[in-house]
């Protein structure tokens, strides 16, 4: 089993969700070379770029509205290897203090930074570890993993979409690269963020249950011949 820059059924397997891509860089009107080849993916150790990485969420407000936010501190590591894609393996990390929310209003920030919500003194980091990748379809799967938050870790699963990679680019000095999109919902009063949840019968709050969406690219670094790096 090869992955290739095409999608592919074998990609599936990989797909991580950690964490909006957008086009590679180029002028108005300027056509864009194809991949420098159709060779797979190269094995190995895969950063998150985090120029096309983003994370965001959003929690019921008051039965009227979805609230949304955004981290802007992201860090994350692929284990990719394609003759196998159902043993990659994903790590990611987030800086809570980085809550990046929509229109805050004076002390808006603080306050969700603070002891009753994320409590970021106390709890520094936003983890997260796979520990299976099921495959759900063609360019799909659903990857299962613990998320540490607020100081307690408890599993979750990410519905993910595989949304291309190539072995390298001409106008890509990054490398190798590949990208996914995925979604997931947690409860957060199972990692103790229980203030403000509405009484039973009622919507007079903010929900327990928020919804996360992850946009995020993976790099691998070329070597000097521009091929793609070994591990």
């Amino acid at each position: 089993m090869q992955i290739s820059y095409r999608p592919a059924a074998a990609l599936a397997g990989c797909l991580i969700g950690l964490l909006a891509a957008g086009p590679l860089a180029r002028a108005a009107g300027d056509a864009v070379p194809p991949p420098a080849s159709e060779a797979p993916l190269p094995a190995g150790t895969y950063q998150l770029d985090p120029l096309h990485a983003s994370l965001t969420f959003k929690v019921n407000h008051l039965g009227m509205s979805y609230y949304t936010a955004r981290f802007t501190k992201l860090a994350a590591q692929l284990q990719l290897d394609p003759a196998d894609p159902t043993k990659a393996e994903v790590t990611a990390t987030v800086d809570p203090a980085s809550l990046d929310p929509t229109n805050p209003p004076a002390g808006f920030i603080q306050t969700l930074l603070g002891p009753d919500w994320l409590n970021v003194a106390a709890f520094p980091d936003i983890t997260f570890r796979s520990t299976a990748i099921e495959q759900t379809g063609p360019n799909s799967a659903r990857i299962l993993g613990e998320l540490g938050l607020h100081g307690v870790t408890q599993p979750v699963e990410l519905d993910a979409t595989f949304n291309g990679g190539y072995a390298g680019h001409p106008m890509d000095p990054g490398g190798s690269r590949i990208g996914f999109s995925a979604q997931g919902r947690l409860q957060r009063s199972a990692f103790g963020i229980a203030i403000g949840i509405p009484a039973p019968g009622t919507t007079l709050g903010v929900s327990d249950a928020v919804a996360f969406a992850i946009e995020a690219e993976f790099t691998r670094p070329a070597d000097a011949k521009g091929a793609a790096a070994q591990p």
